[in-house]
């Protein structure tokens, strides 16, 4: 109300301040407000209508009189809070409303403020106006874009928008809102954009439709406050006091601590009082409180142009062909804009009396700085003309209405440049723009104006338009109706005046001239300037002569070859563009040719020859017809005699469109382009490859009966090219070809040089004479055809071409190892033809002189120069040619005929067959066999006649060793890859008699063999060759049985294995051939009979191990030690195939039969380890056990092994060969003289096992078999040994000697069990007889090894289970006394032994114990005894025979040890050492004196029975005990002496449990008997005291064993010493929680009222209980107090009635208090009680004092007799033992 009256004072003063407090209530201007309360502030103020009204009011009121500038701020301020985001979204949504429209209503007055000059208003006002258009409904937004036109507002914010540049951040925020302003107004108002494309240009509004990204972000400066995020935050905030904010963590936890520990207190009165209700409304004031929500803004008109980046682009320069933006045109624009607004507030002023509106409809900004700017349409031509084509210029709008504007404009133009203007930007547009566009209609004109014209930069300009339209495929349809492929083909033609490019070099170049050099013009062109005129011929430079004098014109007829008629001097292409046309060409010659040649690609790729099923179009596509027109075709290809690059590179592509199905394609060579081409000297050769790969063979150049020749003859390249690049061409790809031909290659495919290139140019330069140069005078001129001479290469001369490879190159390894063949079958043929046409070549048909006479050239004169005889050939081949002159074919052929055998007369000629080809064409063979074995394999070699006959031609020779070039070594090759590759081979080769040939070829050559042959001999390798083939023979059956049948072969193969040494490679394939022999055991046989043993077994010993463990990179080529190491791996490999070892597929070659005779010779020169080695083992690792010395339990081997061995080999090597005899058994009886001085069993030494025990074993479960067989059959002399001993007979030396290897062979049967788990197993059955072993006395050894082995197989359960069923066990009991070194094996072996209860049992029966017991306590050695107390632990756990094992030592030993050899065998030891006096023994050393005699005496007297009759059994006698005086008087309950116990009652007892419950017993069977003993229930109750006061958790067990109904009951027994025994117990379990529980639900406190009548002495203590207990329980018990009156009995006695005869009353009396004011705190009980207390006069004496100081810390302590408190706590330290009795 103040408010208001304040309002109505009319004073702006006031006014301000009044409405400035109304915003501060609206929002509040600090950080740490509250949005609820400022929503609730905002719903009272807008809630009144009347008042919103008059402040309404009062802002027109100020703002129309221009006056209250304060006044209309804050008001604004109320508004931009109530209506402008974000303060808007706490307003409420239908007061906003309501707002919204009031202000609305009158929206000029806002528009008014615009003008205002206070910017804080202007802001406001803006705001205000943001939010009317953006929340107002439709209407309201479109009254308010009309009203910013018509009062001025658009212009005046666009102002704002683009030219405030300020670094003031108010400036900023209001240039912020008028461009939110501009886009709110102009967003969906077509009136103000259409007013804005009168201001502004296309290209820069262009950017609101963009979308862009901006590269420059502004800050928002309007939307400062986040509400969603502050409600959220006010939200989740926890009210909590300032002080505790403050404080932080500490604070919190300390409020914590003191809440807990007032809730224990106020526990009671607090839920009586409701206090814990109150607390909650303090901790969380408003419950119930919702959380603020907040008004969701409307956004009903959205900016979607994108005005960022408008602005962003409009403070950039452009200078575009759509925009020229610059400094001048923004300073133009402000200017206008800042006239107008002047303008129009001059106007307002002077109409103040009338509203005035903007004329915005006729508003336009002129931009004169860019008037001299010529413009077509919305582009400024000059600005599309300099644009990059490959620059992004953007989209060109409207462009079929800017093309149409531009063609206009190029109709309309006179002048030649501004033509050309138009014709560049034409073809920019439509290069940009075709699709849009479309077909262009007026494309034939254009051609038209083209044929026309004679401007050269006109004439480029139409021709790159032209290459624009192509880009519409009916466009090019125009173009091929308007004759335009021919007329641009004319314009190609030029290209060959085109004299000034750039070379392009060749390695060596001998056809370019030299820059300085110029040749004279060929004279083409004759003219005449009147009918039938005919002047010349001249060349070009003399018309050109003519020309400039005046004597040609341009209607003067002309003619030059090549046209098809005379034709006026304009008409001529050439002469037009070179005499009369004028002007400055925008491209050379070759620039526009490079360029049509491109357009005519394009269009044919618009007409493909074949259609998407890949099926030929016919007829042949339009514009490929019109391109391969006569008139078109020839100047197409003769563009290639410009050598230059780009044209060469086009016309090939060019070609290799058209002729694609072409049908002219056949005579394509007529044109001379395989000519032309061919010459081309650049390396951009891909296109020419690709055209020369598609068209070479479709040529017909030939008659038709060519077509079944090779490519090079059906080829029209052939003549210049060698065989193998034709081939290349052919078989791969383009790509490859042109690699091949332009480097320097020399391989079986291609041998191709720059210099052959050279020569070649050469060659068809000379053919082409002088047609290049009529091109410069007459770029028509036509080429006429000549076939070329084929091109010879000197670099061809001595190589042999098959196929499509060069032979000699093919055939050399070195050179090329491994070079692909793509055809082999193809090759084989074509190879065996080659052969057959070598062996039937015959001497040349034409001598020297008849090839003269064909060619008409004078004989006699000598040899003629190749000049001369090219220039016959050339004059002849163009008469006689098929094409010219089809009579003269047969002249034609012998013409060429005679030209080729002239070319190569310097060729070699041989009369007859080559040998040097022939040896080529074998090797070739052998090759096609060995690498293509897969695709060869189902063809059968059809050459072995030719290859049997060479054979033996060669082998029956008698200068077969003497020759130059022998072809033996081939062929045999060859033989031996045709059988490798196929078994139909092999076969043929048989029924060819192939094998008896190959055997006299291999005896011609072994019996020149010597020991000084080298690997090069011609012998060696034919030796070789046949090995290997023999070795694929004898794969299959027919021709083993033909070699079985030819002993000869085996003998000449051991004559090659013996002389070996020198030729090792020819050695290792003769080892190769005996592996392959061995796969027969008729042939194993044959060659061992032959010795073959001998020469593979001393290969052997040539073995370097360490060059194959070196990791040195080595080759049998540079190695000669690993050619012996390989040699020896295959003499490896040969000798287990023939003694049969190779046990399956596995094996090197499969599997052979077993041959025992070679096995037996092999195991006496090898030894069987080594022998059986060969079948399991890799070749490396037998070579090296060989060739290395070696001592394991399998093998002792070493030099003097091998030398031996080796001597043994070579003697019978020599006998065998020189003298045909050798060792009858073949080295089956062969010994090694060091072997024979071991003990082996089961072929192992004995002695190096024993030595390397951890040696891997093969059969390790055998060698223990073997082991145990042997000790067997030593067992009846260790017996008799026996008895020798005992009879005290000397030992002989031979009895030393068995009786070490009887303990070998123990020692041996340990280690192998030792280190083989598992092979234990065999022991199982033989358990008596190594037992056995334990009863020879005589010999300690072999009982300890006998002892080890039966320890180590105990850790088998099956031998365990075995040894229990054999009743053994007393001969290892008898060497606990015996064998003394041994107690502790023999004690960790019964140890293991006890698993087993049987042996356990027998264990006992046969005095186990006592023995054991006798180590325990007469043993000096501490480790045997605690091993025995391990022991006697592990037998008393076991489940049937350890409690009887448990009693039989508690008749010797208390019970305290059983348990402590359980927990621990040492400790166990020390107790036994100790003297002791303690709760749970008592032991000093009269009892372990006495236990220790007692053990040992019965201890020997069982020995000494056990050793004479190992069956007897040992009893103890059923009253024995053992009688030590330790403890005998002591009173003991459970194992615990109670006398001890009451002096050390903290004692750790062993079993408290079992001391409770036994305690327990035995104190209610005292309690409940009439005449208990009274000493003894004294004991045994401060007992029980102690316990449950030093371990007061066992007093949890009490109640579950149910002793306490029978305790309670004896508090009526009629000796009073039992209540008073039973007040104590109550005493001590009251402090316990369970067992006040117990006694709660049980009638306790009648039984106990009673105890204290009979024993008033014991009140104190009973009412101290009673206080416990009532502290713990106080509902029920407090009952059964009232129930059987209590209360006043203890009343009673505070008045002193039954304690007359105490000593400490006042004590009592302090007790009965303390009870009687626990009963006071019962909640159910406690109001009765105090109500008897109140009614008795001794209470009100008593119940206000304190008696803390007549009552003791423990009332108990007095009865405890002789030990204080400190005491007992001393006792119960760890220490228990004494020193002393």
């Amino acid at each position: 109300m103040k408010t208001v009256r304040a309002l109505k004072r009319n004073n702006n003063g006031v006014t301000h301040a009044a409405i400035d407090m109304l915003c501060a209530l609206m929002c509040p201007m600090h950080d740490d407000y509250d949005l609820r309360q400022e929503q609730l502030n905002k719903a009272s103020l807008l809630s009144s209508n009347k008042f919103l009204e008059n402040l309404l009011e009062k802002f027109i009121s100020n703002v129309e009189q221009g006056t209250g500038a304060l006044v209309i701020s804050s008001l604004l301020d109320f508004l931009t809070f109530a209506l402008c985001a974000p303060y808007s979204e706490t307003s409420d949504g239908q007061q906003f409303d309501v707002l919204l429209e009031m202000v609305a209503a009158d929206g000029r007055t806002l528009f008014k403020l615009f003008q205002h000059p206070s910017l804080a208003i202007v802001k406001g006002a803006g705001l205000v106006m943001k939010a009317i258009i953006e929340e107002g409904d439709e209407e309201i937004a479109s009254k308010m874009q009309e009203l910013a036109l018509s009062e001025g507002a658009l212009p005046r914010h666009l102002h704002t928008s683009m030219f405030t540049v300020s670094s003031d951040q108010r400036m900023l925020t209001n240039r912020q809102l008028s461009r939110h302003l501009v886009g709110l107004w102009t967003a969906g108002n077509p009136i103000a954009m259409n007013l804005l494309k009168r201001i502004l240009p296309t290209g820069l509004l262009a950017y609101l439709e963009s979308s862009d990204p901006v590269p420059e972000k502004q800050n928002d400066r309007m939307h400062v406050r986040d509400n969603v995020r502050i409600a959220t935050d006010q939200l989740g905030y926890s009210k909590v006091p300032e002080w505790q904010r403050v404080a932080g963590r500490a604070a919190k936890e300390m409020e914590k601590f003191a809440k807990e520990k007032m809730d224990v207190v106020l526990m009671h009165w607090r839920d009586r009082m409701g206090i814990a209700q109150k607390e909650q409304d303090r901790n969380n004031l408003t419950p119930n409180q919702k959380p603020v929500v907040l008004r969701k803004r409307r956004q009903r008109i959205s900016i979607e142009a994108n005005w960022e980046l408008f602005y962003y682009r409009f403070q950039q320069d452009h200078a575009r062909s759509d925009l020229i933006w610059n400094l001048k045109t923004r300073e133009e624009l402000r200017e206008a804009l800042e006239a107008e607004m002047r303008s129009f507030s001059v106007d307002r002023e002077l109409g103040s009396t009338s509203v005035i509106s903007w004329n915005h409809q006729e508003f336009e900004v002129k931009y004169e700085c860019l008037t001299d700017e010529i413009k077509i349409g919305d582009y400024y031509l000059r600005l599309l003309l300099e644009e990059d084509e490959s620059e992004e210029s953007g989209a060109i709008k409207r462009s079929y209405e800017f093309f149409n504007e531009l063609y206009h404009r190029f109709l309309l133009a006179s002048k030649v440049s501004m033509k050309c203007q138009c014709l560049q930007a034409l073809a920019i547009v439509y290069g940009r723009c075709h699709e849009d566009i479309g077909p262009f209609t007026d494309t034939k004109y254009i051609v038209g104006m083209l044929d026309r014209c004679t401007d050269k930069l006109e004439r480029d300009r139409l021709i790159l338009f032209l290459n624009k339209l192509i880009l519409n495929k009916k466009n090019v349809v125009d173009l091929m109706d308007s004759n335009g492929i021919r007329i641009l083909v004319d314009l190609l033609a030029l290209a060959h005046l085109h004299t000034s490019r750039a070379t392009v070099p060749l390695q060596s170049n001998v056809l370019e001239a030299a820059p300085d050099m110029k040749r004279e013009s060929e004279k083409e062109w004759y003219f005449g300037n009147v009918d039938k005129e005919r002047r010349g011929p001249f060349s070009f430079e003399e018309m050109q002569e003519f020309w400039s004098v005046g004597e040609l014109t341009v209607k003067t007829r002309c003619w030059a070859q090549g046209m098809d008629g005379w034709r006026p001097l304009q008409a001529i292409p050439q002469l037009k563009w070179c005499l009369i046309a004028s002007g400055q060409a925008v491209m050379n010659e070759t620039d526009l040719a490079t360029l049509i040649l491109n357009m005519l690609i394009t269009m044919c790729s618009y007409f493909p020859s074949r259609d998407q099923d890949n099926a030929i179009i016919r007829p042949l596509p339009r514009v490929k017809r019109l391109m391969s027109d006569n008139a078109c075709l020839p100047h197409i290809v003769q563009l290639l005699l410009t050598f230059d690059p780009i044209l060469v590179e086009k016309v090939a592509n060019l070609l290799y469109l058209v002729m694609q199905d072409n049908p002219n394609l056949q005579r394509l060579y007529l044109t001379g382009v395989f000519f032309f081409i061919m010459m081309y000297t650049g390396s951009n050769v891909l296109p020419v490859a690709r055209f020369l790969k598609y068209t070479h063979l479709k040529q017909a150049f030939k008659s038709e009966e060519a077509k079944g020749q090779d490519v090079v003859q059906r080829s029209v390249l052939g003549p210049l090219l060698p065989e193998a690049m034709v081939c290349y061409l052919e078989n791969y790809e383009a790509e490859r070809f042109s690699e091949i031909f332009l480097g320097e290659f020399d391989t079986p495919e291609a041998i191709w040089s720059s210099e052959m290139r050279r020569m070649m140019i050469e060659k068809i330069a000379a053919h082409l004479a002088d047609f290049s140069p009529r091109l410069q005078s007459n770029t028509r001129a036509l080429y006429q055809y000549c076939p070329v001479p084929v091109v010879s290469f000197p670099q061809l001369d001595n190589e042999l071409f098959c196929n499509i490879y060069y032979l000699r190159h093919l055939c050399d390894a070195n050179r090329f190892p491994d070079w692909p063949i793509r055809d082999p079958v193809k090759l084989l043929k074509d190879t065996l033809e080659a052969w057959k046409k070598e062996v039937e070549k015959k001497p040349p048909s034409m001598s020297v002189d008849e090839a003269y006479e064909v060619l008409n050239l004078p004989q006699g004169q000598g040899l003629h120069e190749e000049s001369a005889i090219r220039k016959a050939y050339f004059r002849l081949a163009q008469k006689y040619h098929p094409d010219k002159n089809p009579e003269g074919r047969d002249m034609f052929e012998k013409v060429n005929k005679a030209y080729e055998f002239l070319c190569s007369k310097s060729a070699r000629i041989v009369d007859g067959p080559d040998p040097e080809n022939i040896i080529l064409i074998l090797k070739t063979q052998s090759i096609l066999f060995n690498r293509h074995r897969e695709e060869l394999e189902p063809y059968k070699y059809a050459g072995y006649p030719m290859l049997i006959k060479t054979i033996t031609m060669e082998t029956s020779d008698e200068q077969l060793f003497s020759k130059t070039s022998p072809l033996l070594p081939a062929a045999t090759e060859l033989a031996f890859h045709t059988v490798n590759c196929s078994a139909l081979n092999a076969e043929e080769l048989r029924r060819e008699n192939g094998i008896e040939v190959l055997l006299e070829a291999l005896s011609r050559c072994v019996a020149v063999l010597t020991a000084s042959s080298k690997p090069e001999d011609m012998a060696v390798q034919v030796c070789g060759h046949i090995c290997k083939c023999y070795s694929v023979a004898a794969q299959f059956r027919e021709c083993r049985e033909k070699i079985i049948e030819l002993p000869n072969i085996i003998r000449d193969l051991c004559h090659v294995l013996y002389f070996g040494k020198g030729i090792p490679r020819v050695a290792s394939l003769s080892v190769q051939c005996v592996s392959s022999f061995a796969v027969d055991s008729l042939l194993q046989t044959q060659m061992y009979q032959a010795g073959a043993l001998w020469h593979l077994l001393v290969y052997l010993f040539n073995y370097d191990y360490t060059l194959e463990e070196s990791g040195i990179q080595k080759s049998q080529d540079t190695n000669q030690q690993e050619v012996a190491n390989s040699l020896a791996r295959l003499c490896l490999v040969s000798l287990r195939r023939l003694g049969g070892y190779c046990a399956g597929p596995e094996g090197e070659g499969g599997v052979t039969p077993e041959n025992p005779s070679i096995r037996k010779s092999l195991a006496a020169m090898l030894t069987p380890y080594i022998s059986r080695k060969l079948g399991s083992s890799s070749p490396a690792e037998v070579l090296k056990l060989l060739n290395s010395n070696c001592e394991n339990p399998y093998l002792i081997w070493n030099n003097r092994t091998r030398a031996e061995l080796l001597e043994f080999l070579e003697h019978q090597q020599e006998g065998i060969i020189k003298r045909g005899e050798c060792d009858e058994s073949l080295g089956a009886e062969f010994v090694f003289s060091d072997h024979s001085k071991e003990l082996i069993v089961g072929e192992v030494f004995v002695r190096v096992y024993n030595e390397q025990p951890t040696f891997v074993l093969e059969f390790p479960k055998v060698f223990v078999a073997c082991l145990l067989d042997y000790v067997g059959s030593q067992a009846q002399y260790l017996h008799t040994l026996l008895a020798i001993t005992q009879a005290s007979e000397v030992e002989s030396q031979l009895h030393t000697q068995r009786l070490q290897w009887a303990e070998m062979a123990l020692e041996a049967l340990h280690n192998v069990i030792k280190n083989n788990p598992g092979s234990e197993t065999e022991c199982i059955g033989h358990f008596k007889l190594l037992f056995s072993l334990l009863r020879v006395h005589g010999a300690g050894k072999v009982q300890q090894l006998a002892l080890e082995v039966v320890n180590i197989v105990t850790t088998n359960q099956d031998c365990v289970n075995n040894i229990s069923e054999a009743l053994v066990l007393s001969n290892l009991l008898v060497l606990l006394h015996s064998l003394p070194s041994s107690r502790q094996l023999v004690l960790e072996t019964l140890y293991a032994l006890s698993s087993n209860t049987k042996i356990i049992k027998e264990a006992m029966a046969k005095g186990a114990l006592i023995y054991l017991l006798d180590l325990f306590c007469n043993s000096t050695h501490p480790q045997v005894r605690s091993q025995t107390a391990e022991l006697f632990a592990k037998m008393t756990s076991d489940k049937l025979v350890g409690p009887k094992v448990r009693l039989t030592l508690m008749r010797f030993l208390p019970g305290v040890f059983m348990e402590a050899m359980r927990d621990n065998a040492e400790a166990a030891v020390q107790i036994f050492e100790g003297t002791h006096e303690n709760p749970e023994l008592i032991w000093n050393d009269s009892s372990r004196e006495t236990v220790s005699t007692t053990v040992r005496d019965m201890m020997l007297e069982h020995f000494r029975q056990q050793r004479d009759n190992p069956d007897i059994n040992w009893k103890l006698p059923e009253d024995f005990t053992v009688a030590y005086e330790a403890g005998q008087d002591e009173l003991a309950v459970g194992g615990v002496f109670l006398r001890i116990f009451i002096a050390q009652p903290g004692w750790v007892l062993r079993k408290p449990r079992e001391f409770l419950v036994s305690l327990l017993e035995s104190l209610t069977e005292l309690l409940e008997k009439n005449n208990p003993n009274g000493e003894a229930l004294e004991t045994v109750t401060t007992a029980a005291v102690c316990l449950f006061s030093t371990q007061t958790q066992m007093a949890d067990q009490v109640p579950p064993l149910g002793h306490m109904p029978r305790i309670l009951a004896a508090l009526g027994h009629k000796n009073n010493t039992v209540p008073k025994s039973c007040i104590r117990l109550i005493h001590a379990l009251s402090e316990n929680q369970l067992c006040v529980y117990a006694m709660a639900s049980l009638e306790t406190i009648g039984p106990l009222m009673n105890g204290m009548k009979v024993r008033a002495d014991m009140a104190g203590l009973a009412c101290e209980a009673l206080n416990r207990m009532f502290h713990r329980e106080q509902t029920h018990l407090v009952a059964q107090a009232l129930r059987v009156g209590l209360v006043p009995y203890l009343l009673q006695l505070l008045e002193g009635v039954g304690l007359e005869t105490l000593e400490n009353v006042s004590a009592t009396k302090a007790q009965i208090v303390k009870a009687l004011k626990s009963m006071t705190r019962s909640l159910q009980y406690g109001e009765q009680v105090n109500e008897i207390l109140s009614r008795s006069t001794v209470w009100n004496a008593f119940k206000d004092q304190k008696h803390d100081l007549f009552i003791y810390e423990s009332q108990a302590a007095g009865y405890l007799t002789g030990v204080s408190a400190p005491s007992l706590l001393a006792a119960s330290s760890p220490q228990h033992q004494k020193s002393g009795p």
